[in-house]
């Protein structure tokens, strides 16, 4: 009879879902789940952001691509391609896409087309790539090649430029005076080059950069309060613009890349210095978008290298708001009028917030791979993306109310593929001939700012929007609503061999059971937060559970495979599944 109670007991806790059958006994599960570590900006975010609804990122991505690099789209403002023939840097011809939608300073008929940013080219280049687009050969052309004109060897920078030349400067983009415009192309670069390893003068240009920033990090000596950087003389300067001292995350992820590609062990010297350059900062000093590359270089060399930085502070400064010099720079934690806005990164003050698209869809980048490195994240970033995925389709004209953007009238001309740049709290704006008193938050754009000629459609952000693959290649949905896929491998550029990595944020104030595609190859699913494997032989389909308010990190495992554990990690075939097997929390 006692044996009957205990088998009904079992079957019991069985249905209620207290016990799960499809757990494997294994000698590699340890009684030890990883802790969670908070970050208090992201605790205030709401669990379940309203009006919720996820788009479909990796098809506006594909649609991007395929409409901006069509020169053949009709249209008034299309296309939003042309040919550059300057041939500056590089004797070939390149492309230019519009910064903004109309912008007048651009396109081949406006100071012979040379005016165009690496932010929107390479930036797109990047996004299409991630979503499966070979821009190498597409349509006949090759856009990845023709990014090398970029590299600015005529003015001895020898660096990724935002502009090709000095002669358009005076126009936009911050050409060799705001820091950032002048290492975050570098960073793209670095990104693009390791899906085309075999491009075309590539490999000069990645060993060109990775000497130029190890040589400003030595002259630099931790020292990084300057506005911007001279790479042609090795000198730093200060000018009217905020010191730029996140800077050094930009440097750190170049170097640690540049590290995986070469091998050359200067490079890894460099990245923990302009990291440590970084980590030693006594103030928050987030100024653009390098700040969260920090945090995730310092957590894949303490993965790999083994090192120990604590780098809890770089997440701060990223979410908190609280920068000196460039006030509220950070992320979003409000709603407005009903509508929650929590997770988009941009100014928390200005005009009562103003939440930029670029800026969210850069800042997934570098925070969802670092989980791979870092378990302890898992709930803190799931948490975050589900916000800043939901809050993102603000910006596109045709997911928001027409009452709450600026220019609904002109919204036919996005072709459902361009966004508009910023999001705002103030219901009264008045800049730059802009009059408004509408309810928030209102969807709007700095086009007109950049030049007084510009046309009222110079809201919607070409280059803000092309970064849309960096979304579109990370997040999927599952069976349920609010339970994102996200790819933790999509955006972890050179890293070693790893299996399909994802996380699992349930929301919801119960557990629930998400079921996902798993592929035709007979799998064991090893969860990472659990330290364990939790289940085996699986094909086609899983189906697992997720409890309240927390998260599932689940490799797939090939099930024949081998699995050791060397030195704190764990490995399957020589492939680590988790760097933090042996750690203590």
């Amino acid at each position: 009879m006692k044996i009957l109670k205990i088998k009904y007991i079992l079957v019991l806790m069985i249905g209620l879902g207290f016990y799960s059958c499809k757990t494997e006994p294994s000698k590699f599960s340890i009684e030890n789940p990883v802790n969670q570590l908070q970050l208090s900006r992201i605790d205030s975010m709401p669990n379940l952001p309203e009006p919720f609804k996820i788009i479909d990122f990796n098809q506006i991505a594909k649609d991007y691509d395929r409409l901006v690099y069509d020169p053949n789209q009709t249209g008034k403002y299309w296309p939003m391609i042309w040919k550059d023939n300057s041939r500056k840097n590089v004797d070939q011809e390149t492309y230019g896409i519009y910064t903004a939608m109309g912008d007048v300073r651009q396109g081949i008929e406006h100071y012979d087309g040379i005016f165009h940013e690496s932010l929107a080219s390479i930036g797109s280049v990047l996004g299409g790539s991630l979503v499966g687009v070979d821009k190498s050969n597409q349509n006949g052309e090759n856009y990845t090649g023709m990014l090398k004109n970029y590299f600015n060897s005529e003015t001895k920078w020898d660096i990724m430029m935002n502009n090709t030349c000095p002669e358009v400067a005076q126009l936009g983009g911050g050409y060799a005076r705001d820091w950032w415009y002048d290492v975050y192309p570098n960073v793209m670069f670095y990104a693009v080059a390791d899906f085309y390893p075999n491009e075309t003068g590539f490999e000069p240009i990645l060993r060109s950069v990775a000497d130029k920033f190890y040589e400003a990090d030595a002259v630099l000596n931790g020292n990084y309060e300057y506005s911007f950087f001279n790479y042609a003389t090795m000198e730093p300067t200060k000018n009217w613009i905020c010191a730029q001292e996140d800077v050094a995350a930009g440097h750190a992820y170049v170097l640690y890349s540049a590290y995986q590609k070469f091998n050359d062990p200067k490079y890894l010297e460099g990245a923990k210095s302009s990291l440590e350059a970084l980590l030693n900062q006594k103030e928050n000093k987030f100024y653009e978008i390098l700040m969260p590359f920090g945090a995730y270089v310092a957590a894949r060399l303490n993965a790999e290298q083994g090192t120990n930085y604590d780098y809890s502070k770089i997440l701060d400064w990223t979410f908190n708001g609280d920068p000196i010099c460039r006030e509220g720079w950070g992320v979003l934690v409000d709603e407005w009028n009903g509508y929650d806005v929590s997770g988009l990164v941009g100014s928390t003050t200005h005009n009562g917030g103003f939440g930029f698209l670029m800026n969210t869809y850069d800042t997934m980048w570098p925070l969802v791979p670092m989980v791979r490195y870092d378990q302890r994240y898992a709930n803190a970033i799931g948490k975050w993306m589900l916000n800043a995925a939901n809050a993102s389709r603000l910006f596109y004209p045709y997911q928001i109310p027409d009452d709450h953007q600026t220019i609904p009238e002109e919204k036919a001309h996005t072709k459902g593929v361009i966004a508009y740049e910023g999001l705002i709290k103030s219901s009264h704006y008045e800049e730059e001939g802009l009059y408004l008193d509408l309810k928030a938050p209102v969807a709007i754009g700095d086009g007109m700012k950049w030049n007084k000629d510009n046309p009222k459609v110079s809201q919607f952000s070409v280059y803000g929007s092309g970064h849309v693959g960096i979304a579109g290649s990370i997040i999927s949905r599952t069976n349920i609503e609010n339970i994102l896929q996200l790819d933790l491998l999509a955006t972890d550029f050179y890293k070693s061999e790893a299996y399909p990595s994802y996380l699992f944020y349930n929301p919801n104030p119960e557990a629930k059971a998400v079921t996902i595609l798993t592929g035709e190859q007979e799998l064991k699913i090893y969860d990472a937060l659990q330290r364990a494997f939790i289940a085996k032989n699986v094909t086609g389909s899983f189906t697992f559970n997720v409890a309240k308010e927390h998260s599932a990190l689940l490799v797939f495992v090939p099930q024949e495979a081998v699995v050791i554990e060397k030195n704190g990690k764990l490995y399957a075939n020589d492939v680590i599944i988790d760097f933090r097997y042996s750690a203590s929390n």
